[in-house]
């Protein structure tokens, strides 16, 4: 009853829809409302991932394109788009093609689906609700809401996205970029190399610095792929 009254309180002083569907809070059934989370998070995931392999597949086509000239005939339409994803993706040196294709790559899907489900409550949480944040991310910008339980002397707010699908974008480019989450590419990039899947269990273990209970987040990631048979969407 809690969450249809926070939904309609958003509804009316909101001006963009927050939330899962409607629908969704109305199912009964915990194992049904489950496998509909899943329908919910996986297509926003793939067109994350979609969208990440298609700029893998710009920086692969300009560096082709630009060695075959050694670099001295430069298609100006495909430099201003590879300066995009430089500044986007944070790349140290701008023709360093290996940067590019370790941070530029996707996020196993079982690993998205489990931490959707761990940072939103199964997308119950008021962040969710009143911000589309499906992550938990945080934003210092001054624009966001203020987590009921932060500290004394924090200053960090809650981002707010205008649909769930920014959020999911928001979260793969932090996986791909930020500092704090170099060993999960490392190991996505090892895995490549070998010709291995990298999957979520895998994953799961590189993502310590994600949340301040560090090993128990990981085992309650990794319960939650087990469980659900998540490891599912890795192989397809």
């Amino acid at each position: 009853m809690l969450v249809k009254i926070l939904i309609f309180f958003f509804l009316i002083t909101n001006s963009f829809s927050s939330g899962f569907p409607y629908y969704y809070y109305d199912i009964k059934s915990s194992k049904l409302q489950k496998k509909e989370f899943f329908k919910i998070i996986l297509p926003l995931v793939e067109r994350s991932d979609a969208k990440v392999r298609k700029e893998r597949r710009l920086v692969k086509n300009f560096f082709e394109n630009a060695g075959k000239n050694s670099f001295r005939e430069i298609d100006e339409i495909s430099l201003a788009r590879l300066i995009g994803l430089y500044k986007k993706y944070k790349i140290h040196n701008l023709f360093d093609k290996h940067e590019y294709l370790k941070k530029i790559d996707v996020v196993p899907i079982s690993l998205a689906i489990a931490q959707a489900a761990t940072e939103s409550g199964w997308g119950k949480s008021r962040f969710v609700l009143e911000a589309n944040n499906i992550f938990g991310e945080w934003t210092y910008s001054g624009k966001g809401i203020v987590p009921v339980d932060r500290a004394e002397g924090k200053t960090h707010t809650l981002r707010i996205f205008k649909t769930l699908q920014g959020s999911v974008n928001s979260y793969v480019l932090n996986l791909n970029r930020h500092k704090a989450y170099k060993n999960f590419r490392t190991k996505r990039e090892n895995a490549r190399k070998k010709g291995i899947v990298y999957n979520g269990l895998m994953a799961a273990k590189t993502m310590l610095n994600y949340s301040q209970r560090r090993g128990k987040y990981v085992r309650i990631l990794k319960n939650i792929i087990k469980s659900n048979n998540l490891l599912y969407y890795d192989r397809l």
